[in-house]
């Protein structure tokens, strides 16, 4: 298992983030603060600690020809907000970031080990580059269908823009969804409760009041989450 990093996010090398937003909560009475950061601090290592090797070997399980050491990074920075998302680090191994902000907000473990397995999901599944493929292939087939209608070149580059976006679009939220799926047996194998930890959505604002989201409705989330529990513990759940 890699050593956990502080990092500043600029240092990261960067491509297809993954977000996952909770505005943060009132900030407790001010005698508590340095408690509750203690307990998130301890609650982040035991995590990473426990689910860790697990999303290594789930990874090497299905994806024998990936590089499934993953490194985990905090971002310090305040600015940086609530957030939690993948990458590849500088020396090109596959990287979950925390921000201090999400490490805050989380209610319990179990919610810290969905999250974290949520984003191996997205290294296991390929989601990066089959997410670049995908865009550039929505590029291609708006740009030429712009190009064949006569568009003018600044009309074709828009058509490709907007391409991009549409395939990303559905690719993202199929992606979001096998993520949960393989985030839930990283945490159930852990020792932790998938379902706990699924309850965060209930705490995000929901896609599916967006347009374009490329986030799929919670309640969908919460679904897939609820269905894969059932291939691993049966209907008593």
């Amino acid at each position: 298992m890699r050593p956990i990093r502080l990092l500043p996010l600029l240092a990261l090398v960067l491509s297809g983030c993954v977000q996952v937003m909770v505005p943060p909560p009132p900030p407790p009475p001010a005698p508590d603060i340095a408690a509750r950061a203690r307990q998130a601090a301890l609650n982040f290592d035991e995590v990473v600690r426990r689910v860790e090797p697990v999303a290594e070997r789930v990874c090497r399980e299905e994806t024998p020809d990936q590089v499934c050491d993953f490194a985990i990074y905090v971002d310090r920075a305040p600015e940086s907000g609530v957030n939690a998302f993948h990458t590849l680090d500088p020396q090109g191994r596959p990287a979950i970031i925390f921000t201090l902000g999400l490490i805050a907000v989380a209610r319990n473990v179990d919610e810290l080990a969905f999250i974290m397995g949520h984003e191996a999901g997205h290294h296991i599944g390929r989601h990066l580059p089959l997410g670049q493929r995908q865009a550039a292939e929505g590029a291609r087939v708006f740009s030429d269908l712009a190009r064949a209608r006569g568009a003018s070149q600044l009309e074709v580059d828009e058509a490709a823009q907007i391409g991009a976006f549409v395939a990303s679009r559905e690719f993202g939220q199929r992606a979001e969804l096998e993520a949960d799926a393989l985030g839930t047996v990283i945490a159930e194998r852990a020792g932790y409760d998938a379902l706990i930890g699924a309850e965060f959505f209930t705490r995000i604002p929901d896609p599916a009041r967006e347009f374009l989201s490329t986030h799929p409705p919670n309640a969908a989330r919460i679904d897939v989450v609820r269905r894969t529990l059932l291939g691993l513990r049966g209907p008593d759940i």
